[in-house]
């Protein structure tokens, strides 16, 4: 299983647009970041995780020309904001698969009307395959998918653990019996938003206390804002086998 970080950033990005914050400013290339999301890959199934205002840029980085599915954690913004731009993948593949909770799809169904319309539709609008995830595991090409229930403030949000990967973003609590779910993964990605507290993200610390409670053998941070920091100082001052994920950062399982 191949893991592509397509952006690891939060809802604004880094730089954010206007801003001279140093990080804004700083010529790291893994101090810019695009929107957060995910490409996983494993046998011939390509997938993605959210696909925010940048999923075309991504897709292009990372020069891909065919994709299985998209699926979401949820209906903000910085993470759905792109669907309308599978039309290239819909154009050569037809219809394309999406996974979301019932109340994202009835969010994406009012965000864009057209592409989900079944009269008078646009001759160039993508059409999609409609798949509701409740909490039970669902079935992607040779893999069972387990979906991870979580709160971003007062909203219920999805994380999906990927056979001995799992991968959460958007996350303030999360219950025990759902942590249960995580006991056992290898490599664990959650968000780290920034050092002070924010109400509906875990901080760097939030975060940390959450990967030693679920031991993986390795942990990725990313929902990154500039307010986090330095990518070089932050890495150098995190615990070992916890890396400050960035852009185009390939893992293998």
């Amino acid at each position: 299983m191949e893991v592509t970080f397509l952006g690891t950033g939060t809802s604004q990005g880094i730089p954010i647009i206007g801003s001279n914050h140093p990080v804004c400013l700083s010529n790291d290339p893994k101090d810019k970041r695009l929107r957060v999301s995910i490409m996983v890959r494993w046998d011939a199934y390509t997938y993605i995780v959210d696909c925010g205002p940048d999923f075309r840029q991504q897709m292009l980085n990372q020069q891909v020309s065919e994709i299985n599915g998209v699926l979401f954690t949820h209906e903000h913004a910085d993470h759905t904001m792109g669907l309308d731009d599978i039309r290239p993948f819909f154009f050569r593949q037809g219809d394309i698969p999406i996974y979301a909770h019932k109340r994202v799809l009835k969010a994406l169904k009012k965000r864009f009307d057209y592409i989900f319309a079944s009269e008078n539709k646009y001759p160039g609008a993508p059409s999609v395959i409609e798949n509701e995830i409740t909490s039970q595991p669902f079935t992607l090409g040779t893999l069972d998918i387990i979906p991870i229930n979580a709160m971003h403030n007062r909203l219920q949000v999805f994380g999906f653990r990927f056979d001995q990967f799992a991968y959460l973003t958007d996350v303030k609590t999360i219950t025990s019996a759902e942590i249960e779910k995580l006991r056992g993964v290898k490599v664990l990605v959650v968000n780290a938003l920034r050092i002070e507290p924010h109400h509906s993200h875990f901080n760097l610390e939030e975060a940390l206390e959450f990967i030693a409670l679920i031991k993986p053998e390795k942990a990725y941070l990313t929902h990154i804002s500039h307010m986090l920091g330095f990518h070089k100082e932050v890495q150098a001052q995190l615990p070992e086998g916890v890396y400050l994920a960035y852009d185009n950062l390939k893992i293998t399982l």
